[in-house]
């Protein structure tokens, strides 16, 4: 099986990457942002928790966790009206399908405000799975890293479209931020850990050939 192509399982964690077709951008305005997010905890955030993520203007990453069996079975008895049967129905596609119609709303939407037709995305939102605790440091470092990477800001934390602020603030919040924390064993280490410097060339291709 294609990595990229890895069904997405209850309880596990997940790197997602999707990106603009061709030479499109995802995102024009700060409004573009802001409804982005706004679908995405109503399309995916039923059936997986938010650890961080970063939208840059023709692609975005997340760290997500799939939730529970349970939680994912009431979801699908929500939106289907029926009972999820494990002989009868996949539930890596009903994960799938809801990613799928974030995406797809977001670009009706889209398509709509700047007169466009036709997809926005390409066709495959690819995913790696993080198998321990240092994989899922790795993620996030490497998500809130990704504009100065691409060169949007000369250091991490400045730019207003990932969830480094968002982490280590007291606003409300709908990603899991005291694990995130956790993770890294305080807050003073979790910027101390984002300060350090990375070769991003070096480690993106070590995310793209992750086992």
């Amino acid at each position: 099986m294609n990595k990229h192509h890895i069904p997405l399982v209850a309880d596990n964690y997940y790197h997602l990457f999707n990106r603009a077709i061709g030479r499109e951008k995802l995102f024009i305005s700060d409004e573009n942002y802001r409804y982005f997010l706004q679908k995405m905890v109503l399309h995916v955030l039923p059936v997986a928790d938010l650890f961080a993520y970063s939208l840059m203007p023709n692609h975005f990453h997340l760290l997500i966790r799939i939730k529970p069996h349970k939680n994912l079975a009431a979801h699908f008895k929500l939106k289907k009206a029926r009972l999820f049967i494990p002989e009868k129905h996949n539930m890596a596609d009903f994960i799938m399908e809801r990613i799928s119609n974030w995406l797809n709303a977001y670009t009706k939407a889209f398509n709509k405000v700047y007169n466009r037709k036709g997809s926005l995305f390409i066709d495959y939102t690819k995913r790696s799975e993080a198998r321990s605790e240092a994989d899922i440091t790795s993620f996030i470092l490497y998500i809130h890293q990704n504009a100065v990477h691409h060169g949007l800001n000369k250091s991490i934390g400045r730019w207003p479209n990932d969830s480094y602020q968002n982490i280590i603030g007291r606003q409300l919040t709908y990603l899991m931020r005291d694990e995130v924390i956790a993770w890294f064993g305080s807050k003073r280490l979790f910027e101390a850990f984002h300060d350090q410097h990375v070769n991003l060339r070096k480690y993106d291709s070590y995310l793209r050939h992750k086992k």
